[in-house]
């Protein structure tokens, strides 16, 4: 039986089945379990969620009294369904853990960088010389990004916002194919399919190479006009893989449709969510993703828990299932970003903890309270302190110039 109770009311040996509020606000990203310990009821407690649901027919009750005192409450629905997917998707089962560690992948990642940049550069540039694209060609790279995620998806996610102006258009897509093969592995998608999403990721913004440089790479706003000729991007990208040597249909539906809007608003043909691939809808999340999280000519990216913030609140625009999964890709506080502690000092979040995503390691250097740098500590949230994160902060209020380099050390110069 459900019943809705406080959450004063909770108790060890109790079986959630699930958190009211948004789900931002949400201390665990599994609801349906059994409260077996005191640091499972503790970061309970201390979220800010008021009220849950227990299943009493799989866990201990509570005190019938005290639950009447609560007014009836319809059970809370499912999550609502997504579109139709293109292929079925078993329930993903647990990730393995990194099997290197975040530093050690770091400086693979960072070559497998280079290698990309160098590899979209060359894609670019024979479009521009008028020469078909050859997706095959773009394979092997997709492979070793897909790998690089497997040994430790946070290395090459992080390290690949880290791109200059310039360097921009080339690496967005090797961004966006890294964040859909670590999308497609926290959706349950096995090696074949995270290579297809990759291989989409890879090639869905390939129809820039046709825009006017002028156009793409203006630092002010775009003119009417001009916002015209880049909306036609997703169109001249399709175009290009249908004449292409060995392009999947997958890649061409992401090329094609990954503006579109689960709300029906998107461009370039409108289309409403039921028409949607699943493919599409991971892509224009890890597409707006990068994007904003990028430095561009006309403005500086947000932070990343900024930006994870601001997206959560875009209604409609995203499938709200798969923006969950990728969330729990990324991390509430992605690697990057700029937290304030319970403690009154600020730290960077420098790796995740897959089984505590409110709670990452971060690297602390300065105290609010002096408002002076303090010496460097790393600091694994998720156990052994008392110290929690209560907010994201601003870089650019603070203008600090050297969070990069706390996370990701010398490679950030580079």
């Amino acid at each position: 039986m459900l019943k809705k109770i406080r959450i004063d009311q909770v108790r060890l040996g109790m079986h959630l089945h699930a958190l009211e509020g948004a789900w931002m606000d949400h201390p665990f990203w599994k609801t349906r379990f059994v409260i077996r310990d005191e640091e499972q009821l503790r970061k309970l407690q201390d979220s800010v969620v008021q009220e849950v649901w227990i299943d009493a027919d799989k866990g201990l009750d509570v005190v019938e009294e005290a639950a009447a005192a609560l007014a009836p409450a319809r059970v809370p629905a499912a999550a609502p369904a997504s579109a139709p997917m293109t292929r079925p998707v078993p329930s993903p089962a647990p990730l393995p853990p990194p099997s290197k560690s975040f530093a050690e992948e770091l400086r693979t990642a960072s070559i497998l960088c280079n290698k990309g940049r160098a590899q979209m550069h060359k894609v670019f540039s024979q479009v521009r010389l008028g020469r078909a694209v050859d997706a095959e060609a773009c394979l092997p790279l997709v492979q070793e990004i897909s790998d690089s995620v497997i040994r430790n998806p946070g290395a090459i996610v992080s390290l690949l916002r880290l791109k200059t102006q310039d360097d921009y258009s080339y690496m967005h897509s090797v961004a966006v194919c890294a964040l859909m093969v670590a999308l497609g592995r926290e959706l349950g998608f096995d090696q074949a399919q995270c290579r297809t999403a990759g291989t989409a990721g890879l090639l869905h913004d390939v129809g820039k190479a046709l825009m006017p440089l002028d156009i793409l790479n203006k630092p002010g706003k775009l003119t009417d006009e001009e916002f015209d000729v880049m909306r036609s991007h997703p169109v001249r990208g399709f175009e290009l893989l249908q004449d292409a040597h060995g392009t999947a249909a997958d890649a061409m539906d992401v090329c094609l449709h990954h503006h579109e809007r689960v709300d029906g608003t998107g461009y370039p043909h409108r289309l409403p969510v039921d028409k949607l691939s699943q493919l599409v809808r991971m892509g224009s999340i890890c597409d707006v993703y990068d994007a904003i999280t990028s430095d561009r000519p006309y403005k500086n990216g947000w932070d990343p828990a900024e930006s994870i913030g601001k997206m959560a609140s875009w209604k409609g625009q995203f499938d709200p299932a798969i923006f969950a999964s990728f969330v729990k890709s990324v991390g509430i506080y992605p690697t990057g970003s700029l937290v304030r502690l319970q403690s009154d000092r600020l730290a960077v979040v420098i790796e995740q903890n897959a089984s505590a995503l409110t709670a990452p390691v971060v690297r602390v250097f300065y105290s609010l309270k002096s408002q002076m740098p303090v010496a460097l500590q790393r600091l694994d949230l998720s156990g052994g302190t008392s110290d929690r994160i209560v907010g994201r902060e601003s870089p650019e209020k603070w203008k600090f110039g050297f969070l990069n380099e706390l996370w990701a050390g010398d490679i950030a110069r580079r």
